[in-house]
């Protein structure tokens, strides 16, 4: 169960059918642990997208570095992804637009599945030095 880790943005024009895809805006909530020795998804926390990254939170570096990472992992552009919620917290909602609904879904579920079973390896096998 992936819905609760994100929310889709409403708006007349959120959610564009193209065959069997749905593109559509989504914010995250993430927990986001600075100073980690590289970038990674390691799972969830509660009802977040637990991420792990490199640089420390001065500077805005965590936040930037964050940005990368979901980038990444949801295979869109840097540019389509940006903090809208919890500039200075661990807990933080990222929006991210033009993201394919059901690779979202399929996305999130990996990167959870092993965290749901107890081990710690890194299922969503995004890392990546900042």
């Amino acid at each position: 169960m992936t819905e609760d880790l994100f929310t889709i943005e409403e708006s007349d024009s959120t959610t564009k059918p193209t065959g069997d895809e749905a593109i559509a805006t989504i914010v995250v909530r993430c927990h986001v642990q600075p100073g980690a020795g590289r970038a990674s998804v390691v799972g969830r926390r509660h009802d977040a997208l637990h991420l792990r990254v490199a640089p420390p939170p001065a500077d805005n570096r965590a936040n930037v570095a964050a940005e990368l990472l979901l980038a990444e992992l949801f295979d869109v552009p840097k540019s389509a992804v940006s903090v809208v919620a919890g500039h200075k917290s661990r807990d933080k909602r990222l929006r991210v637009e033009g993201v394919d609904l059901v690779r979202a879904q399929t996305v999130l579920a990996a990167a959870t599945l092993d965290t749901a079973k107890g081990t710690s390896s890194n299922p969503g096998k995004v890392q990546r030095r900042f």
